[in-house]
């Protein structure tokens, strides 16, 4: 641990389980099979014959041993995220899916046998307040009643997952966890190689995208295999389902249309020139050349003095732009630092990145972080916060509601980030720092928006090329930097190492089609912010009580109240606008 972070916080998993062996998750484990057999035995092919209050008690009744499971799978995806290098704890996750799966085989037909109830029956019963509560979850339930196979086949594959998606899933998680990169004779996992690659020496700079191109080149027949079996696996289950598109089961899953998501992918790819080409050759101009070579894409600024920032000092940093915009939010926020939920230090075999693992609503978020000192990472902090509080807001609706569609989960993400860059740039007086700050800003945002979407486009070429046939390593390569150069523009320069980068996105593989999630929260979260700061006293209420939803409500529902349409094709353009009039601030400081 570098000593100019200070102490970092590791999580404290006993809130869900004391340890793999316990008793209590022992215990969990038959209980959850008991009760889900007896369910099946209670309630399989007798839904119809229910009224509306005893229906309501079902449902009730699987939540429970959802929410059960949720708890088991939780922590042992916790565990293993913790280490994946360790076979011990691979042979527990993998255990714990298994277990979950063949007791979760008994609860398949509720969903599919509520999914067959005519809607005019359902009506009926859904006068009985015990089964109203539950209506926002059995109106997502419902919407994919066009895709719904037979029995038979959603139990085989529901069985099979395990040793396929998942499987699959397991083998790239564990291959870049055991990925070791060198670097100035060390040996760096992947999260230690990515950080140098703002660093402010240039040599280290270009060691590291070297190093790092290098290795994923030397492994990528494994991910490439990984990438085509997962891509085709997709189109087959998307083919019986009668899927029209790659993309089209995760806009359902998403709850927001085909035509809301192509409207924002145009948007973003015809602001390109406007945002990322111009922003590229003003940053090229600052550091007197013509290109920059792509290690010094996210480069610190050459005046930057780019100081660690400890983690007491994050953790202030972040808890005061909270409160600033509400005391009851950073409350909530400030309960991870408190309660021991966020694990902060970069490990051999931990997973790389961050996330928000909302667990279940009995227990408590955790966060993973991969904490090095840098600005970006205060945001990051900043970012994971925000899902974590989002996830505590929205407990209350239950384990079957709380859930949010990823569009809208990135919405608190994105915000947290936004507080948080506000409030640093509010305290800085020196215009070179400031001038700093916001070239930082644009360049997560242009992160966020303009290289998620190009990561969307590559996606999405990928899984249509891949219904004619299986893609080579260099067809991968050539379509990455294809959508790279499109996007990044003229003034970004690639080598051959740059076209094996692909490979270490976990998105791609963990959830097909997430990464414009990330652009739609950011475009959503300008214009929300637009709102907040014309808007009068009791905006904050409003925003913890859109967040307090959780899944209950679609996307239209949350965003009228602050007088904003996802679906309006301009709302798009007024989101990237905020990044285009930043931009337009630091051409007139160069």
């Amino acid at each position: 641990m570098d000593e100019a972070l200070g102490e970092l916080p590791a999580w404290d998993l006993s809130d869900l389980y004391p340890g793999p062996d316990s008793e209590a998750l022992k215990q969990d484990l038959a209980q959850s099979e008991d009760r889900a057999d007896t369910f099946r035995k209670t309630y399989s092919g007798k839904l119809a014959t229910l009224d509306g209050a005893a229906l309501g008690e079902a449902i009730a009744a699987f939540e429970a041993i959802q929410e059960s499971l949720g708890r088991i799978m939780s922590y042992a995806q916790l565990v293993y995220s913790g280490d994946m290098s360790d076979p011990e704890v691979s042979r527990f996750f993998q255990g714990m899916q298994e277990r979950s799966t063949t007791i979760s085989s008994n609860l398949l037909f509720f969903a599919l046998e509520l999914n067959r109830l005519d809607d005019d029956v359902l009506d009926q019963k859904l006068a009985a307040p015990e089964l109203a509560h539950y209506g926002p979850w059995l109106r997502d339930l419902r919407a994919m009643r066009p895709h719904q196979l037979s029995d038979e086949a959603e139990q085989l594959l529901h069985e099979k997952y395990v040793v396929g998606r998942a499987a699959w899933t397991r083998l790239f998680d564990e291959t870049m966890a055991g990925l070791r990169f060198p670097f100035r004779g060390q040996s760096l996992t992947s999260a230690e190689v990515v950080n140098h690659l703002t660093d402010r020496d240039p040599a280290a700079r270009r060691e590291s995208a070297k190093s790092l191109g290098h290795v994923l080149g030397e492994n990528m027949r494994t991910f490439s295999l990984i990438t085509n079996t997962l891509a085709k696996d997709k189109e087959i289950e998307d083919g019986w389902r009668s899927f029209a598109r790659p993309v089209t089961s995760r806009n359902l899953a998403n709850f927001v249309e085909d035509e809301v998501v192509d409207a924002l992918v145009g948007s973003v790819h015809r602001a390109y020139p406007r945002l990322s080409h111009r922003y590229y050759a003003l940053k090229a101009r600052w550091f007197g050349v013509e290109t920059l070579p792509y290690w010094d894409r996210n480069a610190p600024l050459p005046e930057d003095d780019d100081r660690l920032i400890p983690w007491q000092d994050a953790r202030q940093l972040v808890l005061n732009a909270y409160a600033d915009f509400s005391p009851a939010l950073a409350a909530i926020g400030k309960q991870f630092f408190d309660q021991a939920w966020i694990d902060a230090p970069v490990r051999p075999g931990k997973a790389p990145g961050a996330f928000a693992h909302p667990t279940v609503p009995s227990a408590h978020p955790y966060l993973l972080l991969n904490y090095q000192g840098r600005t970006r990472d205060v945001m990051t902090l900043a970012h994971e916060l925000g899902h974590g509080v989002h996830q505590v807001l929205a407990g209350p609706q239950g384990h079957l509601m709380a859930e949010t569609p990823l569009t809208l989960a990135e919405t608190a993400s994105v915000f947290g980030e936004m507080l948080t860059f506000q409030s640093m740039l509010r305290a800085e007086s020196k215009p070179q720092q400031r001038k700093i700050m916001l070239a930082s800003k644009v360049e997560d945002m242009l992160n966020t928006v303009v290289r998620q979407i190009a990561m969307h486009e590559f996606e999405t070429r990928v899984h249509d090329e891949r219904r004619g046939n299986e893609l080579l390593p260099e067809r991968l390569g050539e379509i990455w930097l294809e959508t790279q150069t499109t996007s990044l523009g003229p003034s970004i320069a690639f080598d051959d190492d740059y076209r094996h980068f692909w490979a270490y996105i976990p998105h791609f593989i963990h959830v097909p089609f997430y990464v414009y999630a990330y652009a739609f929260g950011d475009c959503l979260v300008n214009s929300l912010y637009a709102v907040y700061q014309g808007a009068e006293a009791g905006f904050a209420e409003k925003y913890l009580a859109m967040l307090s939803a959780g899944g209950s409500k679609r996307h239209k529902e949350l965003l009228a109240p602050f007088g904003l349409d996802a679906s309006d094709p301009a709302f798009w353009d007024r989101g990237l606008s905020l990044v285009e009039s930043l931009i337009d601030e630091l051409e007139t400081m160069d």
